[in-house]
Parts: C-alpha cells; structure tokens; sequence
C-alpha cells in the first residue's frame, strides 16, 4: 500500500497540483493583504471613515452589552454578530483573484480556437467504404475505389 502511494505521489499531475496549491494559498494572502490594506481603505475614507473589517450588526448582545467598537470585542463578549465588512473584503478578494484567472481561461481559448481553425484538412471519407484517405489520394487504399 505504501508503495501504491508512493507512485501515486511522484506522477507528474500531483506534484504540479500541490505547487499549484502553495503558490495559491500565496497568492491568496497576498490579494487579503491587497483589499484589506490598500482597496478597503480609500473606499472607507470616501464612505465616511468606514472601516470594513469592523463593519458589523449586532444580531444578539452580549455580556456586558454593547455598542461594540470592533468585531472581536463583540465576539469576546459573547455577542452574535452579522459580519458585513469581512463579506465584502471577501468578495473583493474572490473578485481580484477570479477576473484575472477568467481573463487566462478566455485568452487560452481564443489561442484553441485559432489553432483548430488553422489546422489544414488532411484527410477525407471514402464514398463507398466510409474509410479515412488523404485529399490528394484518387483511389480509395481500403476498397480500390475511384475517388471522385
């Protein structure tokens, strides 16, 4: 068993999916770091001094009650929260990393397309035995038939 997954380990697809892998959870605390330190804040400013990571309803107080000046002083409290400005730094996140790796895929098929389109037509289907012969070809190898 050990050595089925040892095998399993070393093909090539699983070593480049967990590389994929790490360089994402990279990439991933990268863009947090993007929204929360340099997007978020200039969209608070204009909104008022709005500090999203702390923009939040208080479903249920606590003990001792509100107001709350800041998510974790509400959760220490024991008080349910609605997390507002965490979704949205989320949805900013998932927004930076999607319309880049969206934009990949489109561009990766549009490259597809062009070399499927490009691909000249080598062969074509013999009349009377429905066998693959090349273009050119004036007799049919499979059959001896005459190609039209």
């Amino acid at each position: 068993m050990l050595k089925e997954f040892k095998e399993f380990a070393m093909r090539g697809n699983v070593i480049d999916m967990a590389i994929g892998i790490i360089i994402g959870a990279s990439f991933g605390a990268i863009i947090t770091s993007i929204v929360a330190d340099i997007v978020t804040p200039p969209i608070g400013l204009l909104l008022g001094n709005v500090d999203f990571s702390n923009l939040f309803i208080t479903l249920k107080q606590g003990n001792p009650a509100g107001p709350y000046l800041s998510v974790p002083a509400a959760k220490a409290a024991g008080a349910i929260t609605l997390n507002i400005g965490l979704f949205l730094n989320s949805v900013i996140s998932f927004i930076l990393v999607a319309f880049p790796i969206f934009l990949l895929v489109k561009t990766m098929n549009r490259l597809k397309r062009k070399e499927a389109a490009a691909a000249p037509v080598t062969t074509k289907e013999c009349s009377f035995c429905a066998m693959s012969v090349p273009v050119k070809a004036t007799r049919c190898p499979h059959c001896t038939s005459e190609l039209g």
